[in-house]
């Protein structure tokens, strides 16, 4: 970006507050909304999957409904809700399509990590209409050199997913001017206009995320919009928090709830596929029976009924949980504790154990049909699989920390 492009871009994103688009949208209504999506998302999977993104017209549904404020701050633009209705936005989404959810989730999410940025880039970022959607690579995957009023930064970052339907996007650099005992790195708040996208994303699964690599080159990024990473001990604008608990949370909850809320969502999904076969199909064998009239099929969706709900209700109890421990953080100012936040990320993870081990009942037992490449129980199946193995879903890693940190012993390795 030019000096003189950064000028615009600042002239163009500086005023506040903003009003959110209908002042009057309430949490049933936006999760109504979502649930509305439900048939069409389904449809559009497929497309979803070979496009390997989503498309520019689901996403302005998404932007129209609102759904990329739901927690943003109202001084913002946003609806400030509260984590158990952002849950249940997700969840409603990825019923539907997983990868669409995933892009959403994401994207608005970062509005947590925009929250610890100087007031000013939050200005900037937000502007004179609140719309803000930002991909996030939190590894060092570009250097910035320090020149006079901030960096100049060059580098190639990949899995930035949401990236083609993104008004910024939040990058993580290594520095040549860190200090002795500094933090290394920081996180720079670019704009859309700063970054070209390479299409590398090809994987078996989530291939609709379009989480693919973002490149820039000798981009100037002034230094109120490249904040320490990780921040330490951050300060939240008083002015616009105080009214907004749920930015004084602890990061690692809120961040696997992100993605946890997906997967879960996508276990809903492929128990309605499930439950559809029964109906579509007879058992094979002398009984040749409907499946629903078989004990073995009714056996396999009361397990994994009881497998999805357990999964749902654990987030959304671990999400107000969240909210009451932001809220007296908020209020006190002392931090959530490390074994607390370890706890509720542990609580979130078992959610995603759970779904997933119904997703997997769910294929194997479902029949051959749900190996074909275009099957959608097939797909869920994939994506879910995908998910599992996401380094931030590793629970045995947690476990081991928890126990670790909770007996006074240093965490090991990167959960």
């Amino acid at each position: 970006m030019t000096a003189a492009t950064f000028a615009q871009h600042h002239a163009e994103r500086t005023m506040v507050p903003v009003a959110p688009p209908e002042p009057d949208l309430t949490p049933a209504e936006m999760i109504r909304r979502a649930e509305g999506m439900l048939t069409t998302l389904r449809e559009r999977q497929a497309d979803v999957e070979k496009a390997g993104n989503i498309s520019s017209e689901t996403c302005r549904t998404m932007i129209d409904a609102g759904f990329y404020r739901v927690i943003q701050p109202r001084a913002f633009g946003g609806y400030g809700f509260d984590l158990s209705t952002y849950v249940r936005l997700v969840t409603a989404i990825a019923r539907g399509c997983p990868e669409t959810a995933w892009v959403l989730s994401l994207v608005l999410g970062h509005v947590h990590q925009l929250a610890s940025f100087p007031l000013e880039a939050q200005r900037e970022a937000y502007g004179a209409t609140g719309d803000f959607r930002a991909p996030e690579v939190a590894a060092p995957q570009g250097r910035g050199v320090a020149v006079p009023g901030g960096y100049r930064v060059s580098g190639a970052w990949d899995y930035a997913s949401g990236c083609a339907h993104a008004t910024h996007i939040l990058l993580t650099f290594s520095t040549d001017d860190a200090q002795m005992g500094g933090q290394p790195m920081r996180m720079g708040l670019f704009h859309r206009d700063d970054y070209e996208i390479v299409r590398n994303w090809n994987v078996i699964g989530m291939q609709g995320t379009g989480s693919d690599r973002v490149v820039m080159s000798d981009v100037f990024v002034p230094i109120h919009r490249a904040k320490p990473y990780p921040p330490l001990n951050p300060q939240l604008p008083a002015e616009i928090y105080n009214n907004s608990p749920l930015f004084h949370g602890p990061a690692r909850p809120f961040i696997v709830t992100e993605s946890a809320s997906v997967i879960v969502g996508a276990a809903e999904g492929a128990l309605d596929l499930y439950e559809e076969s029964f109906h579509a199909r007879k058992a094979v064998g002398p009984a040749g029976a409907p499946r629903q009239e078989l004990s073995e099929y009714q056996f396999n969706f009361g397990r994994c009924r009881a497998l999805v709900d357990t999964a749902r209700a654990a987030l959304l109890q671990t999400a107000a949980d969240y909210m009451e421990i932001a809220e007296e953080t908020r209020a006190t100012g002392m931090p959530c504790s490390e074994d607390t936040t370890r706890r509720l990320t542990l609580v979130i993870l078992q959610s995603i154990h759970l779904a997933h081990e119904a997703v997997d009942i769910i294929f194997r037992t479902a029949g051959s049909s749900a190996s074909k490449k275009d099957s959608p129980l097939g797909r869920c199946w994939r994506n879910v699989g995908v998910l599992r193995g996401h380094l931030a879903h590793q629970s045995d890693s947690a476990a081991i920390n928890y126990g670790r940190t909770h007996f006074g012993l240093p965490a090991v390795g990167i959960s």
